[in-house]
């Protein structure tokens, strides 16, 4: 009875493993509905965004879709070029129409908690040169207050250990160098990690963001304020859209 009891609750975790992936690939294809020929696209990084990164490609494919791309990390760069999505340099063209990315929390008021994927820096600095940024995520993300999940914060080597200290002192919380294995996981830009387990007290996410950015040996944080204009999230009810209604897309 046990064994069976066990098997059973396998074959539900199972199930609700691809019940959820099932819906973030619909979230993902649901994004491309806000892009349009001739745009200038940043591609995202992580599990759901991909989806949309290969659903353009098929509209390009198969639909006649003309854009460029501008991915956020060299695994969207990688899987971009496999589907057929022309790319460009940032620097080439004079900002972006759009962005899809993915998320790894979001509040009631659109703020946002990047880096899980360890590509911050490029997520940013893609984000900030585009007019709109449409979110792709689960509805595990959706939060009441931001810090659940661990705060990143891309950081130099040099010193590293030292502005782990500082930035524990001024968040008052657990500050650890993100590792894999014995090693310390090492960003595009051949940066660290260190997250911040500041717990779900993250309540005035802009001020946090600029005090953590006056430590020296901070590259960027991983906190996006006012840069998401609309969600699409995958959940329980299906595919549901939330419009920041301070947003740039109405």
């Amino acid at each position: 009875m046990e064994k069976n009891g066990s098997l059973k609750g396998l074959a539900q975790s199972l199930q609700s493993m691809t019940d959820v992936e099932t819906l973030k690939k619909e979230a993902g294809i649901a994004a491309c509905k806000y892009v349009r020929s001739g745009m200038k696209v940043g591609l995202g990084t992580g599990s759901t965004v991909k989806h949309t990164v290969i659903e353009l490609g098929r509209m390009i494919a198969e639909d006649d879709l003309e854009i460029v791309g501008v991915p956020t990390s060299l695994a969207t760069e990688k899987l971009a070029l496999e589907v057929g999505i022309p790319l460009v340099e940032l620097s080439d063209v004079d900002g972006l129409d759009i962005v899809i990315d993915g998320a790894d929390e979001y509040d009631p008021h659109f703020q946002l908690i990047k880096g899980g994927g360890a590509a911050l820096l490029r997520e940013k600095i893609v984000a900030q040169e585009s007019k709109a940024m449409i979110v792709v995520a689960d509805d595990r993300k959706r939060v009441d207050a931001l810090g659940a999940f661990p705060l990143p914060i891309e950081i130099t080597p040099f010193a590293h250990q030292a502005t782990i200290r500082s930035l524990g002192r001024l968040l008052n919380c657990r500050v650890n160098c993100r590792m894999s294995g014995d090693n310390a996981v090492m960003t595009d830009n051949g940066n660290m990690i260190a997250d911040a387990h500041c717990g779900p007290t993250i309540s005035a996410p802009e001020a946090m963001e600029k005090n953590i950015l006056n430590i020296a040996g901070v590259v960027q944080v991983g906190l996006f304020n006012n840069m998401c204009d609309v969600v699409v999230l995958a959940g329980t009810n299906g595919v549901e859209t939330f419009v920041n209604p301070n947003g740039r897309i109405q």
